[in-house]
């Protein structure tokens, strides 16, 4: 993006001019903006879900006090221990909404703008697309990223288009669907608009538009003498919006209060919460409850992943055995309860070969492909760690802890800035079990060499476990089933960082760390070669070590243990400030850890300043050398708030920044000067929930610095195999010129193109394009993550762009399966236990369609029987469901209770298309017949092999209107429970 355009960019947010408001808690006169509109939909489908799952397990959910919070929604569906995650998959969901603002500020598809209505559709309904196939892979990221990207347009579309003014109290279904027609839309010589009367443009749209519904939208542009618009049409309006001034004058935004149509934002912000709410229903029913959930960083047990990068060399039986030894102690002791992870992921790795990537929720499945590692080949003393490593970083939730096992050196050490980038941008933990054998393996010649990994090679793993806040633990083999015991230990829910330091080359330094009234299970983890320490606890007494600390003589020290390289201490739980003293001249890493609650989520941002203050996430190293800011979110509390954001030097000095509490339990921090050496971000703050006002500290692990490079790329996020995929990208340098190098890696391994490197002088700017090709085999719903890396010569200064695009492969099919009705009988009786009703149902794709691929409940308490042609199921669970196979025809049967006289099925075929058909035998209030109605395409019909007494009224136009008209009220309303 050049400067020229950014500074247009921040301009355009200054004044609001694209859409709804882009920052909390800095909305005009109240008026709700794109981040409130996505949070309150996520939090009220989140519960909707949740409500769902609790029913079929036979209990109800209780709804937590409004104003809903990502903490409370978690606690109400049961998973407290998700507080966290889910918080960060909103933020990152609310801030890929803003980026559209940011990066596709005058493109009107994404804003709905010029009427370019077609354009802003294609957008929703393929990345819709693309979020179902991430989903159906688990790539839960990649969903996020592109459901964030396509909320923009969607939400816009009821601020910029004059939906509202046609007296439409619903949303627009028809945006999330490619086959069938948005509206009557406005042709492009037909006028639509006449001047304001001054300032008030409550009557500017014809009135003809009006009558004849006809859809239109706001023209909008920011050049002078270069904006225009065809002749009679509406402008967006506002200050920036240089078509404002070309009659017809005036404007039709409703972006907030004091827009044109500002007396119309409320309208248009409640209906683009319920066109939310009514795309992340689709996204549920193509996913499924328990993937839907996932998608939104809700997890039944812990939110963390079990990660494991392993070398598969022959000498690495060992290794492996331990692995498996730790993996069934977790799983045996974790499942079912809080510390169960989320997900589990295996990469393996030797040479030439590492990968694939094996990523599972059942643990089963993960301790299955554990068991079946076999340790084979090597002859030479490199492998492919880093590669490994690389796989792992890419496809892990941000903020895991990976764990790789080696006991060689890395071949591919090129890969150090890549994985640091990575570390970086996912704020993951890498920890590092290095294990040392008496006999290395065999070489070519067949002859036994020791090991000896060079001291460069070991100093290579423990710079990335410095980096990512982790452990480089040197043991032998012997020693490395005592070294597992940290992997259980780190995989229990809640883990907080109170401290985080190192010194290379070591010296003696002091430290503090406040350990508050939530902090539990308080461990210290250090790692080192004969260090000396002296513990002080709040109460002012001390204890001290140089080797060996005396069983007899512990006070504030009530276990430890030894094992090569590090030493572990469980420190006696004190309330209050703490210090430790370090006296060693070796190099030594510190790190302080509990288990709590209250934790903080964090990202560098870039901020305009002005009445409504935007920010984008980077995906790179902020600028060194001048203000920066971070945007800081806590978690695990709604009474906390943060009063102190530090950026710590890996010296020990620090750099405080300026808080500004944003609402939400967000807070934007200002940092007059972004250091180039390593630092940590350390957050205080205090509960006000409780009295005294409790004081809280909290670090991150990871280790980051600012760089005098400035590295910015972005593309379209949608890859499409076999079709070259181009990424353009600019560096800029406010450093010393020269040439700087340029390296391009793709986690996937798939062919690309890039320049080598490139010229610049100070304070100028070059451009290159990275080009990108997935092979035709790729899989729908794969992702892939780019590292753009930019050194300077020597390495004394370098930066990265990390960029993630999904993969998606042609689709043909948009239309939804369609039920017919074969059958509906009942013998319902007064005495309803005591009698039965059943239905007969065929579901069908269509001769084109993919088929259908899962039949579910999602209301009923009956038995249902599917059968196709490929087989058949059983399933009796009300939110059960079955995997239909490849067939394009499913008949399904299902019988109940009259005691359950509604049921609902819910279809999806292969490529996400969802239908929901309903079928009731309640007895209308007008007469006595039953009811069956459906959403899907084609109407029902009725069978004549039913019983006289069960006649059906068959579905017609007003029918599928009628229930999209319930729907939409449920998903719009709810007033009972919202």
């Amino acid at each position: 993006m050049s400067s020229g355009f950014a500074a247009l960019c921040l301009l355009l947010l200054r004044t609001g001019a694209l859409g709804f408001a882009v920052m909390p808690g800095k909305s005009l006169n109240q008026s709700l903006n794109h981040q409130e509109i996505t949070e309150k939909a996520i939090l009220k489908s989140t519960l909707q879900v949740c409500r769902a799952l609790a029913q079929a397990e036979g209990t109800d959910l209780t709804f937590p006090a409004k104003p809903f919070t990502a903490k409370a929604v978690a606690v109400a569906c049961g998973e407290p221990q998700s507080s966290k995650s889910f918080r960060q998959a909103i933020i990152f969901i609310m801030q890929r909404n803003v980026r559209v603002d940011i990066r596709h500020a005058l493109n009107g598809s994404f804003h709905f703008d010029d009427e370019m209505f077609v354009g802003g559709r294609k957008i929703i309904t393929e990345g819709l697309l693309a979020v179902k196939a991430s989903n159906k892979q688990e790539n839960f990221e990649a969903a996020r990223q592109k459901l964030g990207e396509i909320l923009h347009p969607l939400q816009d579309f009821y601020s910029h288009s004059n939906w509202v003014e046609l007296g439409n109290k619903l949303p627009n279904s028809n945006l999330i669907r490619s086959d069938t027609s948005i509206g009557n839309i406005a042709d492009k010589s037909r006028a639509t608009c006449r001047n304001c009367d001054g300032d008030d443009c409550r009557n500017n749209i014809l009135g003809d538009i009006i009558e004849e519904k006809v859809l239109t939208s706001g023209y909008f542009g920011v050049v002078p003498f270069l904006s225009t618009k065809p002749k009679g049409k509406c402008s967006h309006g506002g200050a920036v919006d240089q078509t404002s001034d070309i009659g017809p004058k005036g404007g039709i935004n409703k972006d907030t209060f004091s827009s044109s149509h500002g007396h119309l934002h409320t309208d248009a912000a409640d209906l683009a919460i319920a066109a939310t709410s009514g795309l992340l229903e689709d996204i549920r029913g193509a996913a499924g409850d328990r993937p839907f959930l996932q998608m939104l960083g809700i997890s039944k047990g812990s939110s963390k992943a079990l990660c494991f990068v392993i070398d598969t060399t022959k000498s690495m039986s060992d290794d492996i055995a331990a692995v498996r030894t730790v993996t069934s102690s977790i799983i045996k002791s974790k499942v079912g309860t809080e510390d169960e992870p989320s997900v589990y992921i295996l990469v393996s790795f030797n040479d030439p070969d590492f990968g694939p990537l094996i990523k599972t929720t059942d643990p089963n499945v993960f301790k299955s492909a554990i068991n079946s590692l076999s340790a084979a080949g090597g002859g030479d003393e490199g492998e492919l760690s880093l590669s490994g490593l690389q796989l792992a970083l890419t496809g892990a939730p941000s903020n895991s802890e990976v764990f790789l096992f080696t006991d060689a050196p890395a071949k591919d050490k090129h890969l150090k800035s890549t994985v640091i980038a990575l570390i970086e941008q996912t704020q993951t933990v890498v920890n590092f079990m290095i294990s040392k054998v008496l006999n290395r393996r065999k070489h070519r010649n067949d002859t036994m060499k020791p090991l000896k990994i060079a001291a460069s090679d070991a100093q290579l793993y423990r710079d990335l476990a410095q980096a990512s806040g982790g452990l480089a633990i040197e043991v032998t083999k012997n020693e490395l089933p005592v070294a597992t015991s940290i992997i259980t230990e780190s995989s229990s829910s809640s883990l907080v960082t109170l401290l985080h330091a190192a010194r290379s080359p070591g010296k003696s330094d002091n430290f503090t760390f406040i350990v508050d009234e939530t902090v539990t299970n308080l461990k210290v983890y250090i790692t080192g070669r004969s260090l000396a320490f002296t513990l002080t606890s709040p109460t002012g007494e001390s204890e001290g070590a140089s080797q060996q600390i005396k069983k007899r003589t512990r006070s504030l020290i009530t276990a430890s243990q030894s094992v090569g390289n590090v030493k572990t201490l469980q420190l006696k739980r004190q309330v209050g400030l703490w210090k430790i003293e370090m006296a060693s001249s070796n190099p030594y890493t510190l790190k302080v850890i509990g288990q709590s609650p209250i934790d903080f989520l964090f990202d560098f941002v870039e901020a305009s300043q002005g009445p409504l203050t935007a920010y984008d996430a980077l995906d790179t190293r902020p600028r060194a050398g001048v203000n920066g800011s971070l945007l800081v979110t806590l978690t695990g509390s709604d009474s906390a708030t943060v009063t102190e954001v530090a950026l710590v030097k890996s010296s020990g000095s620090e750099i405080k920044g300026v808080v500004e509490p944003q609402g939400g339990g967000s807070f934007l921090v200002h940092v007059d000067m972004m250091p180039s050496v390593e630092f940590v971000v350390r957050v205080k703050g205090q509960n006000d929930g409780v009295d005294p006002k409790e004081v809280f500290e909290r670090q991150s692990s990871t280790n980051f610095r600012a760089s005098n490079l400035t590295v910015m790329a972005d593309s379209d996020s949608i890859l499409v195999p076999g079709t070259p995929f181009s990424v353009p990208f600019s560096v800029m340098t406010s450093g010393v010129g020269g040439i700087f190098t340029i390296q391009a890696t793709n986690n996937r391994q798939f062919n690309s193109t890039s320049p080598t490197n490139i010229f610049l002088e100070t304070g100028s700017s070059a451009n290159g394009t990275v080009t990108l090709s997935a092979p035709l085999n790729t899989p729908s719903g794969s992702d892939v993550t780019l590292t753009i890396e930019v050194e300077a010569r020597g390495g004394e200064d370098t930066n990265y762009v990390v960029l993630r695009f999904s993969i998606l492969n042609t689709v043909t099919d948009f239309t939804r399966p369609v039920c017919e009705l074969l059958s509906l009988q009942s013998n319902c009786s007064d005495i309803c236990s005591l009698s039965m009703w059943e239905l007969s149902v065929q579901v069908t794709d269509g001769a084109e369609g993919t088929g259908v691929e899962r039949v579910s409940l999602r209301q009923g308490n009956g038995t249902m029987n599917t059968s196709l042609t490929a087989g058949s199921g059983n399933m009796t669970a009300a939110s059960g469901n079955m995997t239909a196979g490849s067939g394009n025809i499913t008949l399904v049967s299902y019988s109940s209770s009259c005691c359950s006289p509604d049921v609902e099925l819910l279809i999806v075929d292969r490529v996400g298309n969802v239908a929901s058909c309903f079928y009731s035998i309640r007895k209308a209030a007008t007469n006595s017949s039953q009811t069956a109605t459906t959403s899907s395409s084609q109407p029902a019909t009725t069978s004549s092999s039913q019983r006289p007494t069960a006649a059906v009224v068959s579905l017609s136009t007003r029918a599928v209107q009628s229930f999209l008209l319930c729907l939409s009220i449920t998903i719009l309303g709810l007033s009972f429970l919202f």
